[in-house]
């Protein structure tokens, strides 16, 4: 029997340093099954399309943010599992055998968690850190879930989740509403321990305090 097929989505924006050294190491992880590699992204300044399309990854547009930009991949996405991951190397590609093995034991989404026993981050200060506890507190409090991490991107999907969710976050909310949406969608989810690196390159597109108020009216919204 065939091994499920896998799709890969990296939302890009200037990650020329970075997206091939990803690229060449996520087909290192995955060789010998079938995947493909989708690079959406936000009009570039840099080299970050070029070389995606040189390393054989599909590229798509989408200047508008983060969220906006993975809804469009994983629409794209046909692998029978889909991974979100980020561009800068902060994520650990060998993890990918663990998040493709979740969906594989039967869960519909598994999430990548720095706060679970396994898991750290060596990105994150004490103020994200704390915004990150907070907004994990409210929505277990309020939607009945039991998550340690809420605003990570490394999380892989059984294909036909992505419809069911219904996303509509444009920027750095989307992980949050993944969360709150798979509580209320009633699916089945399980997080699994990550290590997020320090970025590799380039700047980080993260605002603190504006992008914390984007999760926080997500938080609103959804209730």
């Amino acid at each position: 029997m065939a091994r499920p097929s896998v799709s890969i989505v990296i939302p890009t924006l200037n990650e020329e340093k970075n997206i091939g050294v990803l690229i060449k190491e996520i087909r290192r992880i995955l060789e010998g099954r079938e995947f493909d590699i989708i690079v959406v992204d936000g009009e570039s300044a840099d080299n970050t399309v070029k070389v995606a399309k040189r390393m054989g990854a599909k590229v798509l547009f989408d200047k508008i943010g983060k969220g906006s930009a993975l809804i469009r991949g994983l629409k794209a996405a046909k692998g029978d599992i889909v991974v979100s991951m980020d561009a800068d190397l902060s994520h650990e590609p060998r993890e990918l055998v663990l998040l493709i093995a979740g969906v594989e034991a039967g869960y519909d989404i598994c999430m990548g968690s720095r706060f679970i026993s396994g898991g750290k981050t060596e990105d994150m200060t004490l103020l994200r850190r704390f915004g990150n506890w907070v907004f994990v507190s409210m929505v277990n409090l309020i939607f009945g879930a039991h998550y340690t991490d809420m605003c990570y991107g490394y999380r892989s999907f059984r294909k036909g989740v992505f419809q069911r969710l219904g996303l509509k976050e444009e920027g750095f909310g989307i992980e949050t509403e993944i969360n709150i949406k798979a509580v209320k969608r009633h699916l089945n989810t399980i997080e699994i321990p990550s290590t997020e690196k320090m970025r590799n390159a380039g700047e980080g597109k993260l605002r603190t305090f504006h992008d914390g108020y984007v999760i926080l009216r997500t938080i609103l919204a959804n209730v």
